[in-house]
C-alpha cells in the first residue's frame, strides 16, 4: 500500500455563523485503503466530505492531493482532481436505463450531434464486468426497477468510470437487506483493491470493522481519534465518537 495520501487535509475547519463545524481537523486518504470516517450526528462528517467535494469552502487549513497543494473552490475543482462521492441518495434519475444513469452529463457523441450509444453501452458494461458486477442483468434495464444494492453498484461503478482516484462513498449500505449489504461491502473492497482510495461513511459498525483499513472518527467538528480495526474494538471506537477527547470545547474563547 503506497503510504503517500492521494488527498490530505491539515488543520481544515469550517464555520457556519456561531457553529463551529469543523475545527483544525487533519485527515488523509491513501490509495489501495478504505478510510472509514465515523461519528455522530453532528460530529462534523458531512461538513467534511462537502469541503472535500467543493459544495463548502474551508475557512482554514491546507488541502494536498497527491502531494501537491490545492484550493478546491467548487465541485468542478473536486471532479477535475479525480474526487467521486456517491451521496447517500445516489442522484440515480429512475427514468432512465443503466447506460443513460452513468453517462449522464457526460454523455459521448458521434458526429458532434448523435449520442454514441453503442460506446456508452460498451464502457458500461466493461466498467461493472471490471468491478465484478454481477446482479445487473441488462445495462439497458431502467434503473426504476432495480434494488438498493443494484443502485449502489450503478452509482459506485458511474463514479469511477472517469479516472477517479478518491470514491466517497456516504451510507452506502443503509436501508439494505444482508444480502445486498453484502454485494456493496464486496465492492467497495474491490475499489481499494484496485488501487483507489476509498472515504466510507457509516453507522453501521460492524460494516467498518469488516470493510476499512483505518478509521478516523470525528466528536464536535474534532478528530479525537483513528484507528486500525485489527488493533481496537466497536467499544472502544463507540467510547471515541461519544467520549472522545476535545482540543478546545466548542463555544469557548481559545486562551
Amino acid at each position: 500500500m503506497d503510504n503517500q495520501p492521494v488527498l490530505e487535509l491539515r488543520g481544515v475547519s469550517k464555520r457556519f455563523g456561531a457553529v463551529q463545524a469543523l475545527y483544525r481537523v487533519d485527515f488523509a486518504a491513501r490509495p489501495g485503503e478504505v478510510m472509514a470516517l465515523v461519528g455522530d450526528n453532528g460530529a462534523g462528517k458531512s461538513t467534511l466530505i462537502k469541503g472535500i467535494a467543493g459544495i463548502y469552502n474551508l475557512d482554514e487549513g491546507e488541502v494536498y492531493f497527491e502531494g501537491q497543494r490545492v484550493h478546491i473552490h467548487g465541485p468542478r475543482d473536486s471532479a477535475a482532481l479525480g474526487i467521486e462521492v456517491v451521496y447517500q441518495d445516489l442522484a440515480l434519475a429512475d427514468n432512465l436505463d443503466v447506460v443513460g444513469n452513468m453517462f449522464l452529463g457526460r454523455e459521448h457523441l458521434q458526429s458532434g450531434l448523435l449520442l454514441d450509444e453503442t460506446r456508452m453501452e460498451q464502457e458500461a458494461i466493461s466498467t461493472l464486468d471490471s468491478l465484478s458486477v454481477t446482479t445487473i442483468r441488462s445495462v439497458r434495464q431502467a434503473v426504476a426497477g432495480l434494488s438498493g444494492g443494484q443502485r449502489q453498484a450503478i452509482a459506485v461503478a458511474k463514479a469511477v468510470m472517469w479516472n477517479s482516484k478518491l470514491v466517497i462513498l456516504d451510507e452506502p449500505t443503509a436501508a439494505l437487506g444482508v444480502a445486498q449489504t453484502r454485494q456493496v461491502l464486496d465492492l467497495v473492497r474491490r475499489l481499494a483493491d484496485r488501487g483507489l482510495a476509498v472515504i466510507i461513511i457509516s453507522h453501521n459498525l460492524h460494516d467498518i470493522f469488516e470493510v476499512s483499513d483505518r478509521i478516523t472518527v470525528l466528536r464536535l467538528g474534532q478528530k479525537v481519534a483513528e484507528y486500525v480495526p485489527s488493533e481496537t474494538t466497536q467499544q472502544e471506537v463507540v467510547h471515541a465518537i461519544t467520549a472522545g477527547e476535545l482540543n478546545t470545547v466548542p463555544g469557548m474563547a481559545e486562551a
